[in-house]
């Protein structure tokens, strides 16, 4: 498909580098905010840039915030003593919109994957072992809920993970497979994640 300007071909290239945009949706996006009045491109855009520079991760969880620390984990209402570990966002906000869990939240970033060169040291597993570490375990039963992937990087993450925190004393467990070997969090339907939290079991290698 031949594009008759260099400026529309260069706008529709950056709309299709978006993940599961192809150049025909990237088109139409592109040719629907031509239409659009200068004042609604801008309030797009900018919508984009505040976004950019105003999010972070949480200093606690690595959950995006625009404050130091999220609103989960500033929640005094959340169950301290329980900890959920998830790949990424998308996996958290999952399992918040299931409305059965009510404790915190890490986020690793990842899990290990060898082939694509991703590492312990590339995911927010020292925050984990800190986190852990900084808590009153002789008082109280922490517990720490693996909830990642039903896949090979998920399971060598969860086992690297469990071996990490064996010398601390915390409760390990790890969501039931509900889910579908393969199957990423955020594609599983609210009533197998529901279940899945429910059934969860004590982590075993």
């Amino acid at each position: 498909m031949e594009i008759p300007s260099r400026l529309i071909e260069t706008a529709v290239d950056q709309m299709a580098s978006l993940p599961g945009v192809g150049r025909k949706t990237a088109l139409r996006l592109v040719l629907h905010l031509l239409g659009r009045t200068e004042e609604q491109v801008a309030s797009f855009s900018e919508a984009f840039m505040q976004m950019k520079s105003g999010i972070h991760a949480c200093t606690e969880c690595h959950n995006l915030t625009e404050s130091a620390v999220c609103s989960i984990c500033s929640d005094v209402t959340r169950l301290r003593d329980s900890i959920c570990v998830v790949e990424d966002i998308r996996d958290l906000l999952a399992l918040e919109a299931t409305g059965q869990y009510r404790g915190k939240y890490h986020v690793l970033g990842g899990v290990i994957s060898p082939m694509d060169g991703i590492g312990p040291n590339d995911l927010h597993i020292g925050t984990l072992v800190e986190r852990l570490t900084g808590m009153d375990t002789s008082t109280e039963q922490v517990e720490v809920i693996f909830a990642l992937p039903a896949t090979m990087e998920g399971e060598t993450t969860a086992f690297y993970l469990f071996r990490k925190l064996a010398p601390l004393n915390v409760r390990v467990t790890a969501i039931a497979r509900g889910l579908a070997v393969g199957e990423d969090l955020q594609h599983a339907d609210e009533a197998t994640l529901v279940q899945s939290l429910r059934q969860r079991l004590p982590y075993t290698t």
